[in-house]
């Protein structure tokens, strides 16, 4: 079994080229759930959607997010009575907010929601949130304190981040399945996501590491950090926050001992020898997913650095 803990944008485009080349149903996906929020009185897991929609067959990849195709006449008719639009929500995406939602109100689970709408989308991975509680994660800005959406959508993501919360996740657990999963795993791989408030958000929920750290199986990351820049979103500014180089050795830094081995982009080639130097197996290749041939090759590469450390 695989397990990859997984973010969203990045997290679901590697996943799109790993799923071709081992069986889906022998993948396990921990997905962040920090990012969740309401808007319209409807629960929005967006890390879960964007990967099932990607395994789906069904995003939007030009947007890199939603559902290819959809129209956005609810969150017009929404702007036009006086309501605030600034979380885009597609018409067909309503769907999934809503019924989530519904499901919620009536006792149900996170987890057992999630894979009963992925068995719909005839999804053969697992997709399990990292736990079944709220803990939604907020970013401290000069500015104020605001839900991870706000700061990054509403707000557009480019304040100075002076701390990141993970509020209520000292009561929350890993969600049914989760533990049992990465006991049984014989690969581990964390996905090319936000190392902060995409990995550490599932890393934060308590017991979390330490099942990860029992686990046999080896732990390879791929750094979303190329030539000191991320490919998208504040993971940067938010390594910089926290007082971690901006780089794949921060972001080696910020998992410490979790991590056996990691995948780091051709233009970070010169960091392979502090990498090494950390106790890190290192591969350098290209991690930059612009076609599916570039998806495959990133996943192959992964992999087969595991498959090493197995050894």
């Amino acid at each position: 079994m695989i397990v990859a803990l997984a973010g969203g944008v990045g997290a679901a485009k590697f996943l799109r080229g790993l799923v071709d080349l081992v069986d889906p149903a022998t993948l396990t996906i921990i997905s962040n759930t920090g990012d969740d929020l309401e808007r319209f009185s409807l629960h929005i897991s967006p890390d879960i959607d964007i990967v099932a929609y990607t395994l789906a067959g069904l995003v939007d990849e030009e947007r890199g997010w939603g559902i290819r195709g959809d129209t956005f006449e609810a969150l017009a008719m929404l702007k036009r009575y006086g309501e605030a639009g600034w979380f885009n929500l597609g018409d067909r995406d309503l769907a999934t907010h809503i019924l989530r939602t519904e499901r919620l109100r009536a006792g149900e689970s996170l987890t057992d929601i999630t894979q009963s709408l992925c068995q719909a989308l005839n999804i053969r991975s697992r997709i399990l949130p990292m736990c079944d509680q709220a803990v939604p994660t907020l970013i401290r800005t000069p500015a104020g304190v605001f839900h991870f959406q706000e700061y990054l959508v509403q707000r557009g993501g480019r304040e100075e981040v002076l701390e990141v919360i993970f509020q209520g996740v000292e009561q929350a657990r890993p969600a049914s399945g989760v533990c049992a999963a990465l006991a049984q795993a014989e690969t581990i791989l964390i996905c090319p996501s936000n190392p902060i408030i995409s990995i550490g958000t599932i890393l934060a929920v308590p017991g979390m590491r330490q099942a990860i750290a029992d686990s046999p199986a080896p732990v390879v990351a791929v750094s979303p950090i190329v030539a000191g820049k991320t490919l998208k979103g504040p993971a940067d500014l938010m390594l910089r926050g926290l007082g971690l180089e901006v780089s794949a050795c921060g972001v080696a830094q910020y998992y410490g001992d979790l991590l056996h081995g990691m995948v780091i982009d051709t233009q970070d080639a010169s960091l392979q020898p502090r990498l090494a130097g950390m106790g890190l197996r290192v591969e350098v290749t290209n991690t930059v997913m612009r076609s599916l041939e570039d998806k495959l090759a990133l996943s192959r590469t992964a992999l087969t650095l595991a498959r090493a450390l197995s050894k």
